[in-house]
């Protein structure tokens, strides 16, 4: 039931482009047991439980088109990650994800999360998108996508899906808590949530541009009251520094003051 993937590999100098991350299907079938195979030897490496698949279970995953595959160039399986649907398509799980011990250290791992998170929004748009974890490497990738750690209560209660944790070794824990905490840290990404978020961001931004616009058309208009009043000043200054002759005629002629006519 939790996401997993070890961080141990080799050191060959490869990256991301050169895998093949795809939605897995029947041609894919034959790579079933080895990826349980993967999956139970990394969570037996960690130390730490998790809920285990058969090779008949990843097999359907791949049938219903509700997973995910990473293949190498040349062919080789790198990784996988599947979706699990509860409580009758309100939550989603992406579960199991895991990488090949030879294909580790390449950011495969993100971009498996990647491509089975956009693949749980188109075909459960209105679905919420959870995991259970213990790795800290996956709470990083699931934080990126936009998951929020929750309490156990936004979970899911369908009993199925807790029935899944059977199987892991930490399962007494979860059962002695009553189902309200366990090792695994808990994640949740609500499509309603991120619409409130998105719709909050574009008002935010409609009011910066109202804001900016207004602060524009008041820029523009003291510069046209500062034009004005350096040509009113200007003016002034002119007219004040010009040189007054009141005691000439109209001729230009000068008349002697105090003389009588």
């Amino acid at each position: 039931m939790t996401e997993s993937f070890h961080v141990l590999g080799s050191f060959i100098q490869m990256n991301v482009s050169e895998f093949l991350i795809i939605p897995a299907s029947e041609q894919h079938i034959h790579y079933a047991e080895r990826i349980c195979e993967e999956m139970f030897e990394s969570a037996k490496a960690r130390g730490t439980g998790i809920a285990r698949r058969t090779p008949e279970y990843v097999a359907n995953k791949m049938k219903e088109g509700k997973a995910v595959i990473a293949l190498h160039k040349d062919g080789r399986w790198a990784g996988f990650c599947y979706i699990e649907t509860w409580s009758h398509g309100e939550y989603v799980a992406n579960s199991g994800l895991i990488v090949s011990s030879e294909f580790r250290q390449y950011g495969l791992a993100k971009a498996i999360k990647k491509r089975i998170f956009d693949l749980s929004r188109e075909k459960y748009p209105k679905s919420k998108i959870f995991g259970l974890t213990t790795g800290l490497a996956v709470m990083k990738i699931n934080s990126d996508l936009g998951y929020e750690p929750v309490p156990y209560s936004e979970l899911t209660q369908d009993e199925e899906f807790w029935k899944g944790c059977q199987s892991c070794v930490n399962y007494d824990i979860l059962m002695m808590k009553e189902r309200k905490n366990c090792m695994c840290t808990a994640m949740l990404w609500d499509p309603v949530e991120k619409e409130k978020e998105l719709r909050a961001k574009l008002e935010m931004k409609a009011k910066a541009r109202e804001r900016l616009k207004e602060m524009t058309k008041k820029s523009s208009l003291l510069k046209r009251i500062e034009a004005k009043l350096w040509k009113s000043t200007k003016k002034f200054v002119q007219t004040a520094l010009q040189p007054r002759n009141s005691g000439s005629d109209k001729t230009g002629s000068t008349i002697p003051q105090g003389i009588n006519n």
